[in-house]
């Protein structure tokens, strides 16, 4: 009998040492170290998932770049639009795709909708974490009934290959990887190793039957994928899916695409009867009101190729303990402080003494510098208390000598806001340049200086 061979793993990063150790040279997490078995069983693979593949071991040869035949691949486009976007036009076959949030955020409500409604395409559902009548339950509040979608509730990865052979799908979604075991290893479900061997073989299995395969991932406290980093190293596609789980509003952005942009958005409203496609995001992210308020105002970002027009809420008060409180929600603070800074500085307005606090609106994080204006317009609104016109929307560049600078793909934002029913939008004089914009019938003010832009604003 085989001597049982052992190592320690950083339950938070993964990383492997041959002893226990207190503090974690890698992340620098202490206590984080747990011992785990490593020695295969002396077991013969499965080879269930080699569907229409020869077991003959065939030695790979370095070939010409030039020689290497290549074709496109048809994707697998679904009726959730949100999800062809983000994966950058649908799914790859043979790719593997991970999803992570929170608990309750509506993961497997999102993967079971998808499976119902991939008609068609045989779906097998496999879950570790629920039983056939919860799944059944969600099913039905779903309203989407499909014959071509198996449930298969077990947590070992040979007998689901089995099961694989019989039912052969077109599509394999894992709720959730951290549930799985492989009788390779001799540790515990969820732990480094299995989460490592679990991947591995659910990867061999995608590339060598073409079967795209999704997996449901947890995430820790800090709200980062749990297991181990190699985990988002070894799939192709990371997702994740965000929002408050007491609001209706869900964002599924991407972290890592190997076939598309790591920049597009979808977005869904949470109903009782499931998710449902938000194609107009604009129209929800803007507050709906009659009267004008100060420190309210609206800036046209863009999202991967998705134009938006967000509120941005600006509150600007004396600060009467103190130190003057600079707070933003979905903004960067350090950007917000730069753009204080250019106020101060640069415009004259006194913001040292004041209390700051930005929003927002609708939960979205923004990085786009689009947005400095905006942010700059909503902070001297309510500093002046001065409301802006409803139907003033905002889209440039403030840089640190106060210039306006132009910003990029300037026509989709002018069109998405003339769209909305905008009559003026203020942009960079230097996006003049090459942009036709007598064929827009909204008013476009192009200023080079914020002076100038405040000016035409509060007079």
């Amino acid at each position: 009998m085989a001597k049982i061979k052992t190592s320690y793993f950083c339950q938070n990063c993964g990383a492997q040492s041959a002893k226990w150790i207190g503090k974690c040279p890698a992340c620098g997490e202490w206590n984080t170290y747990v011992e785990e078995v490593v020695q295969r069983e002396e077991v013969t693979p499965t080879t269930a998932w080699k569907v229409g593949t020869s077991s003959a071991q065939v030695s790979n040869k370095p070939k010409p770049i030039a020689d290497i035949s290549y074709q496109e691949q048809q994707r697998i486009v679904t009726q959730d639009q949100e999800l062809n976007r983000v994966l950058g036009g649908g799914i790859v076959p043979g790719s593997m795709v991970l999803i992570g949030g929170e608990p309750g955020i509506g993961k497997s409500t999102l993967m079971l909708q998808i499976a119902l409604s991939l008609r068609g395409l045989k779906v097998l559902y496999v879950s570790g974490e629920e039983s056939e009548q919860q799944i059944k339950m969600r099913a039905e509040r779903l309203l989407a009934q499909t014959s071509d979608c198996f449930i298969l509730t077990e947590t070992g990865t040979q007998n689901i290959f089995k099961q694989v052979e019989q039912i052969r799908p077109q599509v394999l979604i894992i709720d959730s990887i951290q549930t799985l075991h492989s009788s390779f290893i001799e540790a515990g479900a969820g732990s480094v190793s299995q989460v490592r061997e679990c991947t591995a073989e659910l990867l061999k299995f995608a590339k060598e039957s073409g079967t795209p395969v999704f997996l449901i991932g947890h995430i820790t406290k800090e709200g980062n994928l749990a297991g181990p980093k190699i985990l988002e190293h070894m799939v192709d596609t990371v997702l994740q899916f965000e929002g408050d789980r007491h609001m209706t509003y869900r964002i599924l952005r991407t972290t890592k695409n190997r076939f598309g942009s790591t920049s597009e958005l979808g977005i869904y409203e949470m109903m009782g009867s499931g998710l449902r496609e938000v194609s107009n995001p604009s129209e929800i992210l803007i507050s709906q009101r009659e009267d004008a308020f100060s420190g309210i105002s609206i800036g046209a970002t863009l999202e991967g190729n998705r134009p938006l027009l967000i509120e941005v809420q600006s509150l600007v008060s004396p600060a009467t303990y103190g130190t003057p409180q600079r707070t933003s929600t979905g903004f960067d603070a350090k950007r917000l402080n730069m753009l204080l800074a250019v106020l101060e500085k640069r415009g004259g307005y006194r913001l040292g003494a004041q209390d700051v606090f930005l929003n927002i609106a609708g939960g979205l994080k923004v990085e786009d510098p689009a947005l400095d204006l905006a942010v700059c317009a909503s902070i001297l609104s309510s500093f002046e208390d001065m409301p802006i016109s409803n139907t003033a929307c905002f889209a440039a560049e403030v840089g640190l000598g106060g210039e306006v600078r132009a910003v990029n793909r300037v026509e989709n934002r002018i069109t998405e806001a003339e769209k909305l029913g905008f009559t003026d939008i203020y942009i960079s004089k230097y996006n003049k340049k090459g942009v036709d914009l007598s064929k827009f019938s909204i008013n476009v003010h192009a200023y080079g200086r914020l002076e100038e832009v405040f000016s035409s604003l509060f007079g």
